[in-house]
């Protein structure tokens, strides 16, 4: 992999990973054309994907940084002053990070549980992606027709950061899109459109955090291999494009549906299907 292409996948990554239209199919897809992904070595691409995530988390770090050194005042806060002991006495902020933590639980768990699975070939197949995201696309046109959309980020319940959390983990099957699947399991909750968005980007955080780690680990001795010069611009190139599709994904959605989003999967995956029929 030269530089360039880094810069194509970091692109890529930024665009997609927040956007509900499943970065790891833009990613492999493109990764295939470039000759890129090999099936010899599939978790080599999965290690990559992984690391480049970081970049990605950093963006969401960065744009809700207020929100986070908020909930961080204001856990301490509670703590001092003894309003942990009564969960009805939390502060939202407090309340907000603890939801956090319990979406997180599911895609730890279930992640561990199918590691392997998860880095083989078979998650790389395009047919594995092209059904994702025709399937996924069904669901959050699905959420979209009968979700309420009339609840916000302060009436968010444990119960809807497990549900979310399931919903996450079943991002681990590429085409489906972490974005994609808690902002569905968000709709189907009742959440608008704008508050399942911003939970998704929270639950990012944990969950991405630990799998890039994790992926750099395990991937220590074929950095060499992969390189480390391509992950490191690949990885700010999809931080500084990643920032700027929060801001866009935010703001659309307060006056949009995910209508277009759910075409555009449909017709790629269509698409896909197509490919590996006729090829």
């Amino acid at each position: 992999m030269n530089i360039f292409e880094a810069i194509i996948l970091g692109i890529i990554q930024g665009i997609t990973e927040f956007l509900p239209i499943s970065s790891t199919a833009h990613l492999t897809l493109a990764g295939k054309i470039m000759g890129i992904v090999r099936t010899t070595d599939p978790e080599d691409w999965t290690a990559f994907m992984a690391i480049m995530q970081l970049g990605t988390v950093a963006a969401v770090i960065l744009h809700f940084f207020e929100d986070y050194l908020s909930m961080g005042k204001h856990f301490l806060n509670d703590y001092h002053t003894g309003k942990l002991k009564n969960y009805s006495q939390w502060s939202t902020e407090t309340r907000l990070a603890s939801l956090v933590v319990i979406g997180t639980v599911p895609v730890v768990i279930i992640g561990l549980l199918f590691k392997d699975f998860i880095e083989g070939a078979f998650t790389k197949e395009l047919s594995t992606i092209a059904t994702s995201l025709i399937a996924l696309a069904l669901l959050l046109f699905w959420a979209e027709k009968i979700g309420k959309h009339n609840r916000d980020e302060q009436h968010t319940t444990w119960w809807d950061a497990l549900i979310v959390g399931f919903a996450q983990a079943l991002a681990l099957i590429p085409g489906s899109s972490r974005s994609g699947t808690t902002i569905t399991a968000g709709l189907f909750l009742g959440l608008d459109r704008e508050t399942a968005a911003r939970f998704s980007f929270h639950l990012s955080i944990p969950a991405v955090l630990a799998s890039g780690f994790y992926q750099f680990y395990e991937a220590r001795h074929h950095i060499g291999d992969i390189g480390i010069d391509t992950l490191l611009v690949s990885s700010i190139v999809a931080g500084i494009v990643g920032y700027w599709s929060i801001s866009f994904l935010l703001k659309y959605l307060q006056k949009h549906t995910t209508y277009i989003f759910i075409s555009y999967r449909i017709l790629l995956g269509i698409a896909i299907w197509i490919y590996i029929l006729y090829r």
